[in-house]
């Protein structure tokens, strides 16, 4: 038997023993190991194990009683599921979670590559190297305060009393530079850039060196700007993180709590340009981190949430898709609390445009690269956000660092006045995504 084959057995010989009927089990593990370099020494080495299982009982009454451990041995699962058959008479009586409907529907198949851990000395001397690369690339260059180069192995099951199994392993190695500059009279500047893949051999190290450079000696020749209206172009980067930073538009959770944008009524409503669609898909090709099941044992999907400016799917945990008569769509996590999370955005193309635009020819167009400060600069309840930002101004392809501003305005307006979604996709960590034209936003230059 496997691991996991056996944790399962043994968790039903003990539930059985202790009189539990219902119970299940979610746990995970990481086997870590990341190196940070600076000034040519090494900065900072770990290498770590780290395992968290999560244990839910229902007793009698059909209340739910949730623990934690890191403990898989017989004795460890006994304790849990003892202690949480205990807590579970001090559970909540309404909207108690359940099993989900899908825990033991097929999984979806996926090809995944797992690499082989590379010794930290190893990493150490790669990140050394491109470290004095860095500051050789340029005289303005001056540090690169921040990087880390990282290797991981992830782990995760599910089983349930009812026989579900779940089991899978995924690795993937990733890459971070951020380079800051030294230059009489001007104020430093920063780039960075990141990259992730499933093993050390494939990660595009180069690729990353390069986007760093690039984007640092693009913002040494910065000017101010001036406060106003503007036409703006979002890099993919910037596009994504505005969507997550407003994800309780579509997350079942947020708008049961009456904690969103929408209602549970938002559904078929247009919310967005028809030009705009959005997909979640956890199975896309572009996420190294691809997961087949979520905590509740549910299949991951490309599920849709915008199709050509319409919602048409909020994201699910099996206690919301019970309350709003809908499925499990393999986006919970189980806890004290189940909670609802996106796995990976797709943003593409919905209808056709009917102007195409190209920052090769337009004017007085603000190109968004970076955004910042998202966790203070978001009012998600309000839709509102106001963030400094990374970026240039852009005549004609001609490509100007913009000193220091902020851009402000209402993330569903952002939605509804998108101008054209450009056809070509970038993949990123967080989702693969266009550049994304929006008609225009305030900005406000640095007085």
């Amino acid at each position: 038997m496997s691991k996991v084959q056996t944790i399962a057995q043994t968790a039903k010989d003990k539930a059985s023993q202790l009189g539990i009927i219902k119970f299940d089990i979610y746990g995970s593990g990481v086997d870590q190991t990341s190196v940070q370099v600076f000034q040519g020494e090494p900065k900072q080495v770990k290498a770590s194990q780290k395992s968290s299982v999560i244990v839910r009982v229902w007793n009698e009454k059909q209340q739910i009683g949730v623990t934690s451990t890191t403990d898989v041995d017989p004795v460890g699962i006994e304790l849990a599921l003892k202690t949480a058959l205990e807590a579970s008479y001090f559970g909540v009586t309404d909207h108690v979670p359940d099993f989900s409907t899908e825990a033991k529907s097929p999984l979806p198949t996926v090809t995944t590559e797992l690499g082989n851990p590379s010794p930290a000395s190893e990493l150490i001397e790669k990140l050394l190297k491109i470290e004095q690369d860095l500051l050789n690339s340029h005289e303005a260059i001056a540090s690169v305060p921040y990087n880390g180069l990282a290797e991981q192995e992830i782990e995760k099951f599910y089983l349930n009393s009812e026989g579900a199994l779940r089991e899978e392993t995924r690795s993937f190695a990733s890459i971070y530079l951020y380079t800051t500059t030294e230059q009489e009279n001007r104020k430093p500047r920063s780039g960075g850039a990141y990259q992730v893949a499933n093993t050390l051999e494939k990660l595009d190290i180069n690729g990353c060196f390069q986007e760093t450079v690039e984007k640092t000696l693009s913002h040494l020749d910065y000017q101010p700007i001036k406060s106003g209206k503007y036409r703006i172009v979002f890099s993919p980067e910037a596009f994504l993180s505005l969507l997550g930073a407003f994800s309780n538009l579509y997350n079942a959770q947020n708008i049961l709590d009456k904690q969103s944008l929408s209602t549970p009524e938002s559904l078929g409503q247009q919310i967005a340009s028809p030009l705009l669609s959005v997909s979640d898909n956890a199975l896309h090709e572009g996420n190294i981190s691809a997961e087949t099941f979520d905590g509740e044992g549910t299949p991951t999907c490309n599920l849709p949430i915008i199709e050509n400016g319409i919602l048409v799917n909020f994201l699910h945990s099996s206690v919301t898709a019970k309350r709003m008569d809908a499925k499990p769509t393999g986006h919970a996590s189980i806890g004290a609390k189940v909670g609802i999370s996106p796995n990976y955005y797709h943003v593409f193309r919905g209808q056709q445009p009917t102007t195409e635009y190209s920052l090769d020819s337009v004017e007085n167009v603000i190109l968004i690269d970076d955004l910042q400060a998202l966790h203070a600069g978001v009012n998600s309840l309000q839709g509102s956000f106001s963030l400094p930002f990374d970026g240039w101004l852009v005549n004609k392809g001609e490509k100007v660092s913009i000193e220091a501003a902020t851009v402000a305005g209402d993330f569903l307006e952002v939605l509804k006045s998108i101008v054209f979604v450009e056809e070509k996709p970038e993949i990123t960590p967080s989702g693969v995504c266009p550049r994304i034209w929006v008609d225009s936003l305030s900005i406000t230059g640095q007085s």
